[in-house]
């Protein structure tokens, strides 16, 4: 490195750390810092927003004082009009904390109905694409408590089980990569002060204002809730209960994968033996659940219904062949197979 790039380098780390000197901010960073615990290069999803702008604060001066490599990405859905202009305007911010922020476009037909559910996978496979380019595990994602919350009653509306009340965890891992929600025990009013602190300006998505979405419509109903007394300390007393008995059962899933499932063909094969249809209903449900999840390598599990409709295939017929969670699943004898679909 030349004499002249590394005083500019020096230089952009006094700046950066200076920022601490803000006793929120120095307060905010060292539990940011004490919660990640990562060790390894990492990717920061980004949007633009209070959340996604605090993260790459905070994950910049994680960076500069753990010497780690970081790289930013923003996903352009171009599903509004102003959408490439915030995606500028956000590269804009960053680059003012000599963040250099990386566009990544969504180029394809677009949805005209579940809309954000389908942006969020798009956005996930851009960003999981281009971590494996940089050969990086680890992405960084903006939620934070209130995302929790959200989850979690949307999740009640869709009548899920305890597995899915609890599914917005710190971590998770879709396509061998790592999905790191850093921000989770953090409250949306220290990330938007951090964003304007540092950067005097966020962007705010319209859609958070538009009550056809149903994120939208739960997020006034916690609002409500909280103006009549909500108590969020113990709610999060019952969401952690809830996550102890939801290890319990993932113990014995684990277990039962162990003892009665064989991988097959470079671990694109599965091969399930009767014992595996032997353990309580929840166990079973959620075991094959995740096998094919596992095996056909998408983000969100099979829907519950459809899983149900399979074991009851498995339990009433002698033998079957059917596709479901981009698996072929076929029951010979007494075994049942679950294949990649090609």
């Amino acid at each position: 490195m030349s004499q002249r790039n590394l005083n500019v380098s020096n230089k952009t780390r006094k700046f950066l750390l200076n920022k601490l000197k803000d006793k929120r901010i120095y307060r905010i960073y060292n539990k940011f810092e004490k919660h990640l615990k990562l060790k390894e290069d990492f990717v920061v999803a980004v949007s633009g927003g209070p959340d996604s702008l605090a993260l790459s604060f905070l994950t910049k001066i994680y960076s500069l004082k753990k010497s780690i490599n970081v790289q930013y990405f923003v996903v352009d859905h171009k599903l509004r009009k102003n959408s490439e202009n915030e995606a500028k305007h956000a590269k804009k911010l960053l680059k003012n904390l000599s963040i250099k922020l990386n566009i990544l476009n969504w180029i394809g037909k677009k949805p005209k109905s579940n809309i954000q559910s389908i942006a969020r996978t798009k956005r996930y496979n851009l960003l999981i694409k281009e971590a494996r380019k940089l050969k990086i595990k680890n992405i960084l994602l903006g939620h934070h408590r209130g995302d929790l919350y959200e989850n979690f009653f949307i999740r009640i509306i869709r009548g899920s089980g305890l597995n899915g009340l609890v599914s917005l965890g710190k971590y998770s891992k879709i396509q061998e990569i790592n999905l790191i929600r850093p921000l989770l025990k953090f409250d949306k009013t220290d990330l938007i002060y951090i964003s304007k602190k540092i950067f005097q300006t966020y962007i705010e998505d319209p859609s958070n204002e538009q009550d056809k979405f149903k994120r939208v419509k739960i997020r006034n109903l916690i609002k409500n809730l909280q103006s009549e007394g909500l108590d969020f300390d113990k709610f999060n007393l019952t969401i952690e209960n809830l996550k102890f008995a939801n290890n319990s059962i993932d113990f014995f899933i684990d277990k039962n994968a162990e003892d009665n499932s064989n991988l097959l063909d470079k671990d694109k094969s599965k091969i399930l033996n009767n014992n595996f249809f032997n353990y309580p209903q929840e166990v079973v449900f959620r075991s094959l659940s995740k096998v094919i999840k596992e095996i056909g390598g998408k983000y969100y599990p099979v829907r519950g219904k459809k899983i149900e409709k399979l074991l009851n295939l498995i339990q009433n017929k002698g033998s079957f062949k059917t596709t479901l969670g981009n698996c072929v699943i076929k029951k010979v004898n007494q075994s049942v197979i679950v294949t990649k679909e090609h």
